[in-house]
Parts: C-alpha cells; structure tokens; sequence
C-alpha cells in the first residue's frame, strides 16, 4: 500500500514561521481579528477561507516572480 502524505505538511518547515506572520498580515489586511491564543473554532468559514485564498494568492505571485527571474537571466 502506498504511503500517503498529509497535505497541510510543510515541504520547508523552516517556513513556518513565515506561513504564520502571513497569516497575521494577510487577516489585518482583511480586517479579520485572529485570536491570540490560536483557537480558531470561533472564525467564521468565509474569513478563514478568504485568508487562505490571500495567502494561495501570494505565494502563487511569489513563485511567479522568482521563476520570471530565473528566466530571465
């Protein structure tokens, strides 16, 4: 049987530090209020899936660039 890998894993978990202050960035931009103590039981589904879709947004962006940039040269 093949081996399944969890898809919320981080390929680079040295990211995760990273992922997080996005999170935060992206969640004032949208003037959601993310709670302090990391119990998001209480968001609503929309706003949680408005900052994942910012977050996808970016990173998507970010990737783009970089690899324009290595095109480019």
């Amino acid at each position: 049987m093949a081996s399944r890998s969890r898809s919320n894993s981080l390929v680079v978990p040295q990211a995760a530090q990273a992922l997080e202050q996005l999170k935060f960035e992206v969640a004032q931009e949208l003037g959601i209020q993310l709670p302090a103590d990391g119990y998001y039981g209480n968001l609503l589904t929309s706003e949680a899936g408005s900052i994942g879709g910012q977050i996808t947004r970016r990173l998507v962006q970010m990737a783009e660039q970089q690899l324009a940039g290595r095109s480019s040269r």
